[in-house]
């Protein structure tokens, strides 16, 4: 399935930067089940200073934002090719040991409710993948997706207490509770297609686990599936701070509205062949 992506990021600040930097995570990963066919980046109010691969292997982008703007806008679009390969990206890879997924952070550190999440997790006889299903289910059934209740800086305890949380939160609950059973977890930041409209307001994110014998494999626990063609997989890392789509800091403004424009939709094979 080709997908063609449209992701624009607009930051309107009160008064005029001094001096900013920002750290963006927006470019698509070459992995198994996904090849990159193009894809751009631009920018106003802000211009690229250099481009690397950082401890997960993700490609960042890192800008400097122009003395005295008053807005800065970045825009990506691109294509990207996906395959089925029913969740399984396969053997670990990454300047990061294995064993450092196992480590809890801030952000997933389990507390009285996620461990009674765990309490009631089914082992099933299906072996782990099974077992990481019911898991998934587990955290859906006791944690309602509903935007509002949390934010960027919500840990995975606090959501799980609230009963509600958005994609991130689900995904933290659930690489929390994975390391508590000693199984690998890690955060990953992306594209989802939606079957019912093009037009989103967020990237999507969800959670992969270590399993013997397949390596990794994706758990969108928000939505109850492993990641089919309709996922790009952009950034991951051992949370949502180390796969967060942009970070950064500026001096002499604050912030006053951030809005996110997203596009994501199938280019049929007669647009492919133009």
């Amino acid at each position: 399935m080709r997908l063609s992506i449209r992701h624009t990021t607009r930051y309107r600040f009160a008064t005029p930067v001094a001096h900013g930097i920002q750290r963006l995570r927006l470019t698509p990963k070459e992995t198994q089940g996904q090849t990159i066919v193009d894809w751009s980046m631009e920018f106003e109010g802000a211009h690229e200073q250099l481009t690397y691969e950082d401890q997960n292997f993700n490609h960042v982008t890192l800008v400097s934002v122009d003395e005295g703007v008053t807005e800065v806008v970045v825009s990506c679009h691109g294509k990207v090719d996906t395959q089925d390969h029913a969740g399984v990206i396969g053997q670990h890879a990454g300047h990061l040991p294995l064993w450092s997924f196992l480590s809890q952070t801030p952000l997933t550190r389990p507390g009285p409710k996620i461990k009674s999440l765990i309490a009631k997790v089914e082992r099933s006889e299906d072996g782990m993948v099974g077992t990481l299903h019911n898991l998934s289910d587990v955290i859906r059934e006791n944690v309602t997706y509903g935007t509002g209740s949390t934010g960027v800086a919500t840990t995975g305890e606090e959501a799980a207490t609230e009963g509600m949380g958005v994609c991130q939160d689900h995904a933290h609950i659930f690489i929390a509770a994975a390391r508590s059973l000693d199984i690998p977890a890690r955060y990953v930041s992306g594209y989802l297609m939606m079957n019912d409209r093009i037009d989103q307001e967020a990237s999507h994110a969800w959670a992969e686990a270590y399993v013997q014998g397949l390596g990794w494999v994706g758990f969108d626990i928000s939505n109850g599936i492993s990641p089919d063609p309709r996922y790009v997989r952009v950034a991951t890392g051992r949370d949502y701070r180390d796969a967060a789509p942009i970070t950064g800091i500026s001096f002499g403004a604050v912030t006053e509205d951030l809005t996110v424009n997203l596009a994501v939709e199938q280019q049929m094979e007669e647009q492919q062949q133009q």
